[in-house]
């Protein structure tokens, strides 16, 4: 091992993961409590201990140069692995402590807060990190490892990955009370069709998920409007901009107030299991292997909870 590489801090690595998070030295400041000419000196430091520069500017934007993909992997698993030693000297202590470290797809982002405190109920001592993000960022941080776990449906088939499928995500079409289809008792996709469909930005699982669906139904939607949240479709849903495919869990106040209604297409719900899901061989800390115990063991409970955001039918575990 080259000597230069033993005189890394844990300091350095801590704001060069800042910096690689937010592509941003000023942003990456804010979040260590330091001065940007302190983060640029830090990061300048690790050049210069590895050999070869970590980011590259073009035009005003920050990228990782491969050099500093290979020090993040390295980085995260450093961190990880410090992270399942407290974790296990607490375990020998009687108690299960830590931080669970859980990235979730933003469909599931209304449905998981309730499902940690469930699990926290058991294990007080345990914190939460949690990372909202779309199918292909969720994607890019399995493959650097990023998180303890993550939660998102249509999990890749081309990367070696463990995963526990524990509830159904029961994607229903939606619209105002006043639109002219809410008023039929019956309804396939292709008479969605007639009017604008509201969707999210690429990258997005759900919008992956509607767009292969109904390709395979031949439902095809002239005008489309493309937002870049959840919220934001529900919003433009509300102002009568068109109708949109959306996770029952994400509108469940609106529709349980009367302010959205869930259209009655005989092809809908369409199902996607939400799953916990890890890189295979990954050595998991104790609280992510508590955790999924939790959700192996507690699907009765789990289902339980899911009912709270359903409007519809009974959500199957």
């Amino acid at each position: 091992m080259r000597k230069s590489l033993l005189r890394i801090t844990f300091r350095q690595l801590q704001v060069f993961r800042a910096v690689c998070t937010h592509l941003s030295y000023s942003r990456a400041a804010e979040e260590m409590a330091l001065t940007q000419p302190a983060v640029s000196l830090q990061i300048r430091q690790l050049d210069e201990l590895i050999g070869q520069p970590l980011f590259d500017y073009v035009g005003k934007k920050l990228y990782l140069t491969a050099t500093a993909e290979e020090l993040l992997k390295a980085s995260e698993d450093i961190f990880a692995r410090l992270d399942s030693l407290d974790m296990q000297l607490a375990d020998l202590q009687g108690s299960l402590q830590g931080q669970l470290s859980l990235a979730i797809e933003s469909s599931a982002k209304y449905f998981t807060p309730h499902l940690f405190a469930a699990f926290r109920q058991q294990h007080p001592e345990v914190s939460l990190q949690l990372t909202v993000v779309n199918h292909a960022q969720a994607i890019k941080r399995l493959s650097v490892n990023r998180d303890d776990l993550l939660i998102m449906s249509q999990v890749p088939q081309d990367m070696a990955l463990e995963f526990l499928p524990f509830l159904n995500n029961p994607i229903v079409a939606i619209a105002r009370p006043d639109h002219p289809l809410a008023a039929l008792a019956s309804l396939s996709l292709q008479d969605l069709t007639g009017f604008p469909l509201i969707v999210r930005e690429p990258g997005s699982g759900t919008r992956k998920a509607c767009e292969e669906y109904c390709h395979e139904k031949r439902a095809h939607f002239a005008q489309r409007m493309e937002l870049g949240s959840l919220e934001s479709q529900r919003e433009a849903v509300l102002a009568g901009l068109g109708l949109a495919l959306l996770p029952r869990h994400a509108v469940s106040h609106e529709l349980s107030s009367g302010r959205l209604c869930e259209l009655p297409v005989q092809e809908l719900p369409l199902y996607r299991s939400w799953c916990a899901v890890h890189l295979r061989g990954k050595r998991l800390s104790p609280v992510a292997q508590a955790f999924i115990a939790f959700i192996r063991n507690q699907r009765g409970l789990i289902e339980q909870l899911a009912q709270r955001f359903s409007a519809g039918p009974p959500v199957a575990g």
